[in-house]
């Protein structure tokens, strides 16, 4: 696509949903009703792994306002919640897993008689053996969690095995004239949307069942919904809300809830809402996958890599609704944005009775960064070489290979945000600064961090089948342009930027274009809102859809003797031709991601379509005594192609960067014996605008994608991922000491001031 700058692409076009937001008048889930609602509520298992053996509701059905308990067995299709692998009931029949599963629904008039009825609902266990390490899930011999063992890929608890192989790991070692290695830990991340899961599910007379809902991936649910009520895909509609954030948290979890509400809809014959609270979205929705890395990388003494070995395990909690995706992109992310020759990586995924872990911003990368930024420095510290400089001695250029083995020709910015980032950073005087400041202080440390990155666009090699978008677009009697797509706006601007293109393409003034609500029964399937692939496939399907209607339009504006210069503000006399003469007005365009191809057997091949880059730096300072540490200064760079709207651009970086420093510095969820030691945001700790830097500084390298729309790629996700090594280097930095384990809250930080061996 045509890379070109005009009034539109590249312009900070206001958000036309902002108003609303701001004024408090767009309608989220919560705000829906229908007639003869009720409200419904969940009872959830109080253990992490048990066995179910009588469930008895009358006591809860006693109560006037309960209009109807559902268990499994109210279940019309198949108690089974698709994701990717079918083995997450909807309500537990047999066996808890998890803290919070899910086992039976209440619904009732109003919210406070459904939570009072569903403590009411008797269920009895048998308590069974509790594994909540992932590492302990794997050895000889522990108890067999899995739902269903003959789906476990890995064998035993691990769900997913996956290794990738590039030339000779053992060979690229023996080359090597220093070798770095360590281990390396995260834990939960909590997506903290503001608002938390819910649905209303509206049955009809027909059979049919409509679905409104806080959802990231509308035909995901419709797909989930439809099994569980056992129902064909043309009688359950979704219907998106106004959505309070995802994150992520929105991907999976929706399919779940939308059932739910369905199963008591259908039960009670009314529609039913079903809002999480706060505490009960924390406890027992998906999280970032907590991991384990160990990492061992040889390099020459120019500081060029030659090798890495990566041994990855991701918790992915009771079951595997995500984890085999996010363990794909941990493993072709292991490697960074280095050109390394030889490659081993394995990465597991593997069964607990912890919370099922899902999709999170980085999706599965972030828990590789942080160890890949780690090992840099290392390297750099060992051989006596500058942190940038190392980076640029290896960072990928056009015609290098990725760890996957494929060749990145167009669109590689990586090197330029490197040296743009260290140019707004004044990087050798900005370590002579900091140098200063920490010979004239005891009592507080400064540190700057560095992170590079790369991130595959879109669902590549692993889901290649899901990387296709729809769009329809339709010319309105009054001259208007209807526009619709079924990627979701979550707060990222999708709408603007869809708007922004099709005016752009249609040459028409923007006020002039319109997006329609994201309904299953009205839009096309225009894959999932994830892998920041809204912007590329969901564009190059409306800017398919403006080619096709801007000739049909073109071609009536000829007949009335109207030249293209003047097509656009004489619309409605266009549109009123169209009408009196019954010409068709509506268009559909269609996009699909270039071939990938990825062999599971070796994990080589080309496995996205166009890669993202961004490389941070970070300034902290760090309190010797209290051991808090908090960010003074921050510059990001990134490359995502032609950046169609800088503002929003801006915005999404800049709130990656406090996810990541949440990330690192604060966010955690402590778990014992698989249960989590948090009961909301009052007990987890989450970074405010007091934590983020005042001076953070936002810059893009715009390396085009010719098969992008106007050369655009994608961002949503990259600002996190380079953000938390970012700052996790620069504590380390300020320490002296290695930084092994997130989060770097105040008592880890203070044992490092305490450590005595302080390697570097």
């Amino acid at each position: 696509m045509n890379d070109r700058r005009t009034s539109l692409i590249g312009a900070s076009v206001p958000r036309p949903d902002a108003v609303d937001k701001v004024r408090g008048e767009a309608r989220f889930a919560d705000d829906l009703t229908f007639p003869g609602m009720l409200h419904g509520a969940v009872v959830r298992s109080p253990h992490p792994h048990a066995r179910i053996l009588n469930i008895d509701p009358s006591t809860a059905l006693e109560d006037p306002d309960v209009v109807c308990v559902a268990t499994h067995e109210d279940v019309p299709g198949t108690n089974i919640v698709h994701v990717i692998y079918d083995d997450q009931p909807a309500l537990a029949s047999e066996t808890v897993r998890y803290l919070g599963e899910p086992v039976a629904l209440v619904a009732a008039t109003t919210r406070r008689a459904a939570k009072r009825a569903a403590e009411k609902v008797a269920v009895d266990y048998e308590e069974l053996p509790v594994v909540d390490d992932p590492v302990m899930a794997l050895e000889p011999g522990a108890p067999i969690i899995v739902a269903d063992p003959a789906a476990a890929e890995g064998g035993g608890n691990c769900f997913n095995k996956m290794v990738l192989r590039k030339g000779d790991a053992e060979a690229g070692f023996a080359k090597a004239d220093v070798i770095v290695e360590a281990e390396y830990a995260t834990g939960y991340q909590e997506h903290a949307y503001i608002e938390p899961q819910g649905a209303t599910a509206v049955p009809d007379d027909l059979g049919s069942i409509a679905i409104y809902g806080s959802v990231q991936c509308p035909f995901y649910v419709q797909n989930a919904a439809a099994k569980v009520m056992g129902l064909p895909l043309s009688k359950v509609r979704i219907v998106q809300t106004s959505t309070g954030g995802a994150f992520g948290g929105k991907e999976d979890v929706p399919s779940l809830i939308c059932s739910l509400a369905a199963v008591m809809a259908r039960k009670a014959r009314r529609p039913v809402k079903l809002i999480l609270d706060r505490g009960e979205d924390v406890l027992t929705t998906s999280k970032r996958h907590p991991s384990r890395v160990r990492y061992r990388t040889g390099a020459k003494s120019d500081g060029t890599i030659t090798a890495i070995e990566v041994d990855v395990i991701l918790n992915a909690g009771a079951y595997q609704t995500l984890s085999s995706a996010v363990l794909w992109r941990s493993l072709c992310t292991a490697a960074g944005p280095y050109r390394v020759p030889h490659v081993k990586v394995d990465a597991r995924s593997v069964a607990t009775n912890t919370v099922p872990n899902g999709a999170f911003r980085g999706f599965g990368s972030p828990q590789v960064i942080f160890p890949h930024e780690s090992q840099m420095d290392l390297l750099a510290d060992k051989l006596g070489i500058d942190r940038a400089e190392i980076r640029r001695r290896n960072l990928l250029i056009p015609g290098d290979e990725t760890s996957t083995g494929q060749v990145v020709a167009d669109s590689v910015g990586a090197l330029d945000t490197l040296d743009q980032a260290i140019e707004m950073s004044e990087w050798p005087s900005l370590l002579e600064r900091v140098a200063a400041f920490n010979a004239s202080h005891d009592d507080r440390k400064r540190g700057v961090g560095l992170s590079s990155v790369i991130y595959g666009v879109g669902l590549g090699g692993k889901a290649p089948f899901l990387d296709k978008a729809g769009a329809t677009m339709k010319l309105e009697a009054d001259g208007s342009i209807a526009v619709a797509v079924g990627t979701v706006e979550m707060g990222q601007g999708l709408t603007t930027i869809m708007l922004q293109l099709a005016a752009e393409a249609l040459g028409v003034p923007i006020d002039r274009v319109h997006m329609a609500p994201v309904d299953t029964s009205r839009v096309p399937d225009s894959g999932p809102t994830v892998a920041s692939r809204g912007t590329m496939m969901s564009g190059l399907a409306v800017l398919d859809a403006a080619e096709k209607l801007k000739a049909r339009i073109g071609a009536v504006a000829s007949e009335l003797g109207i030249s293209a210069e003047e097509t656009g503000t004489r619309l409605p006399e266009i549109a009123s031709s169209f009408w009196l003469r019954n010409l068709d007005p509506a268009v559909e365009g269609w996009a699909e991601t270039e071939p990938v191809s990825w062999d599971p057997e070796t994990g080589l091949g080309d496995a996205y379509p166009v890669y993202a880059y961004a490389t941070h730096v970070a300034e902290v300072e760090v309190d010797t005594a209290t051991g808090e540490a908090h960010v003074v200064d921050f510059i990001a760079v990134h490359d995502s192609g032609i950046v169609l709207n800088r503002t929003l651009a801006t915005g999404q970086v800049q709130g990656g960067i406090a996810q990541g420093i949440g990330f690192a510095l604060m966010e955690e969820i402590p778990q014992r014996e698989g249960r989590l030691i948090v009961n909301g945001l009052t007990t987890y700790r989450l970074p405010t605008v007091q934590d983020v830097a005042p001076s953070t500084k936002v810059g893009f390298v715009e390396a085009p994608f010719p098969s992008g729309p106007y050369g655009a790629k994608g961002i949503g996700e990259v600002p996190l991922m380079a953000s938390h090594a970012a700052v996790a280097r620069a504590v380390a930095h300020a320490t002296g000491t290695r930084v092994n384990e997130y989060p770097l809250d105040p008592p880890r930080v203070r044992a490092l001031f305490a450590t005595v061996d302080r390697p570097s």
